[in-house]
């Protein structure tokens, strides 16, 4: 792992809120070492929160290729086709 930013965790608990203020004005991680090895990633939320999208969406993405390699696949017309006649249904 390449961090820009690496901080020992004495840093963190005598600035703590610095370090929250320039993630949140940087977007940029910072990395928090306990003797000398990256323990933990401080990070604002809304970059948390991108991240966390993404990994649903590959999820999502890997879940929808192996259903394919299976041959779990619908033609569209007849999804389309089946959708009409859910709908249906429900009326």
């Amino acid at each position: 792992m390449n961090f820009l930013n690496i901080q020992p965790i004495s840093y963190l608990k005598t600035n703590t809120s610095d370090v929250v203020k320039q993630v949140q004005e940087t977007h940029e991680p910072v990395a928090i070492t306990v003797n000398g090895k990256v323990q933990a990633i401080v990070q604002d939320a809304l970059s948390y929160q991108k991240t966390q999208d993404q990994l649903t969406m590959l999820r999502i993405l890997a879940h929808g290729r192996k259903q394919i390699e299976e041959g779990k696949v619908t033609d569209h017309d007849a999804f389309f086709a089946q959708l009409e006649a859910e709908d249906k249904e429900s009326d």
